[in-house]
């Protein structure tokens, strides 16, 4: 099947694809897509290995994390390029339907060439980087380091090939040379006012990576080319950095051993899917709850808390609870739109049940302990999905219970049996990391051994027509995550050697009212964030230069990681520009009008959830 037949895949990532050219993937892409799947594989089985070896055997790997390393870095720039060659990169499509359908077209060619004059840039800087590289020798295996950062250029090297050949495809002429001569113009006037741009001193941080980032992500350019195009401008034509240092940047950003549990996790999800254990969960709790008002909202709450804590994603819960729970919802008198905006704000609810992949990141950004994250989340969680339960519970004041009787208790029994194993996974997540048993890396490796072998012998399994699609869709999702990572490092790099990281902190620690305005402050930064770029790039951007000042006025790590995380994730949510509420409105089936003011009592009750988690550190710090 087509990825063009496969919306749901391309919702993954967040995007509304405006793209008129068909989703097909070029035949010489098909070794590199089987390329990447291998090199997930050998990292999900150095992983497990090393697992193995270091607490059945009490004889760890020692070059277990290098191998483990090289794959990774290499899966990620490859399956970055399979991302571009599908369409599935992350952008912002909220404003291009204001323009007309010639207009749209226009501005899509003008990125895509954007993207390839930025890829083509970055190109033989990536070469150099690599070749430096080599001068240096890994510590355990002893292989030249340009190994694994030959991945820089040829991630960049393939995704510059398949943008240029997407721009030959589009055969708009007319839209080609014309982008080309104002990509020329613009470029041609910057290096000429050079000298009195770098005059600007920190005003060129608003121009460059304030405007000019915000103007890409307005015409529809992927996130994480938007963020590399505005610090490419950002060292070109305003500071005396060079652009070598970027792709420094970009590797740190990308290859954190922490980080590994991405991809992890995202296999866990497809996994989870693919096994039908997020349905025995719905199932389960819909027989124990369904008979009760507002049981049917009970119950989509606790499977998108319970099903998070599985897959990690929150595409991936809303996909698997919708279509389980909404006709029963519909029959019962639950308007549609009503549904779709208790699914929304669920899934805002559950990005802090481990194993959340944002916290991951938040951990690696902002070197805070991935246990004590998952530990606080699984708590505020609860809060959130309390808020929301009375909210619903009153909402369903008037619900038509008519017809509707409680399940026989063998019935229950039966389905919790089904359910258990499925149940057991986010207990054994949250207690292997948050006990300091294992590493949220060898954790999500467990977790994929435990559901793939669960999935074969209690859910069916996965057919095998469909073990390497998966792996893909894997590799190209992580891609697509990891190199916003790489990217939003960067930009904040040059955010913090420009002095804007100090000169925010004065600013912020000279705000009346100390820690409180400080937490109210940083609620209103990460709301708007959260609506305009969606978790990751928010956090990667932001939690190197907030977290220490956060430190210095006496916060709590985990207690200003739980109030970031949920007025971003509010933020993800709210109309009109929230991306996560677009995606609820399209896995409904449901126009975004009819939903948009149906939303914002249940916003508005995860933000009386948010003021409680902010005044109380005690929600967060208690259980650590």
């Amino acid at each position: 099947m087509e990825r063009a037949e496969e919306p749901d895949a391309e919702l993954a990532l967040g995007g509304i694809e405006t793209l008129t050219e068909p989703k097909k993937a070029e035949p010489w892409m098909r070794p590199v897509e089987l390329a990447a799947a291998a090199l997930l594989a050998l990292m999900m089985t150095v992983v497990v290995a090393n697992v193995f070896f270091r607490y059945v055997l009490h004889h760890p790997l020692i070059w277990g994390d290098e191998l483990a390393s090289l794959a990774f870095i290499w899966m990620a720039l490859l399956g970055a390029a399979i991302a571009v060659d599908r369409h599935e990169h992350l952008r912002l499509t909220i404003v291009l339907p204001l323009f007309s359908e010639r207009m749209q077209r226009a501005l899509d060619v003008f990125g895509r060439i954007a993207v390839a004059v930025l890829l083509i840039r970055l190109l033989p800087e990536a070469v150099s980087y690599a070749y430096e590289e080599s001068f240096i020798t890994s510590p355990a295996m002893g292989l030249p380091m340009s190994i694994r950062a030959s991945a820089l250029p040829a991630g960049i090297g393939l995704m510059t090939i398949l943008m240029l050949l997407s721009v030959a495809r589009s055969r708009d002429w007319p839209a080609i040379f014309g982008s080309i001569l104002l990509i020329g113009a613009v470029v041609g006037v910057l290096l000429w006012a050079r000298p009195t741009l770098a005059g600007l001193g920190n005003w060129n941080l608003p121009l460059f990576l304030g405007l000019v980032v915000a103007g890409l992500l307005a015409i529809g350019v992927p996130i994480a080319f938007c963020f590399a195009l505005g610090t490419l401008a950002y060292l070109t034509f305003a500071s005396h950095a060079p652009v070598f240092v970027m792709l420094g940047r970009m590797d740190e950003g990308m290859s954190s051993l922490i980080l590994l549990s991405v991809p992890v996790f995202v296999l866990l999800g497809c996994i989870l899917d693919e096994t039908g254990m997020g349905r025995a969960i719905v199932n389960f709790l819909a027989s124990l709850l369904g008979h009760v008002k507002a049981g049917m909202s009970y119950v989509l709450l606790g499977s998108m808390f319970l099903v998070s804590g599985i897959s990690g994603s929150k595409v991936s819960d809303m996909a698997t609870v919708a279509p389980a729970l909404f006709p029963e919802m519909r029959r019962r008198g639950h308007s549609p739109a009503e549904m779709t905006a208790l699914l929304a704000t669920g899934a805002a609810m559950a990005d802090t049940v481990p194993p959340s992949i944002v916290l991951i990141v938040l951990g690696s950004a902002a070197g805070v302990s991935i246990a004590g994250l998952f530990t606080a989340g699984f708590v505020i969680a609860m809060v959130l999905l309390l808020v929301l339960a009375v909210l619903a519970r009153w909402k369903a004041r008037g619900e038509d219970m008519g017809g509707v009787r409680r399940a026989p208790m063998s019935i229950i029994g039966r389905t919790a049996l089904i359910a258990a194993p499925a149940l057991a996974l986010p207990f054994m997540i949250r207690s292997l990391v948050g006990g300091g048993i294992a590493t949220a890396t060898e954790v999500s490796a467990i977790a994929v051994v435990y559901a793939f072998v669960i999935g074969v012998v209690l859910y069916g399994g996965i057919p095998r027509r469909r073990v390497v699609p998966m792996l893909v869709e894997t590799v190209a999702m992580s891609g697509a995550i990891l190199l916003i990572l790489g990217t939003a490092s960067a930009m904040s790099w040059a955010l913090t050697q420009s002095g804007f990281a100090r000169d925010l902190t004065a600013l912020m620690a000279g705000l009346p009212g100390g820690p409180a305005i400080f937490l109210v402050a940083s609620i209103v930064v990460f709301l708007i964030l959260g609506c305009v770029l969606e978790g990751l790039p928010a956090i990667v951007l932001l939690a190197p230069i907030l977290f220490p000042l956060a430190r210095t006025l006496g916060i709590n790590d985990i207690h200003y990681a739980m109030v970031v995380v949920t007025a971003m994730n509010i933020g993800l949510m709210a109309p009109p520009i929230g991306i996560g509420f677009y995606i609820a409105c399209k896995i409904a089936g449901i126009s975004p009008d009819q939903v948009m003011g149906r939303i914002w009592p249940y916003l508005a009750a995860l933000l009386a959830g948010l003021a409680v988690i902010a005044a109380v550190p005690a929600l967060s710090t208690a259980y650590l």
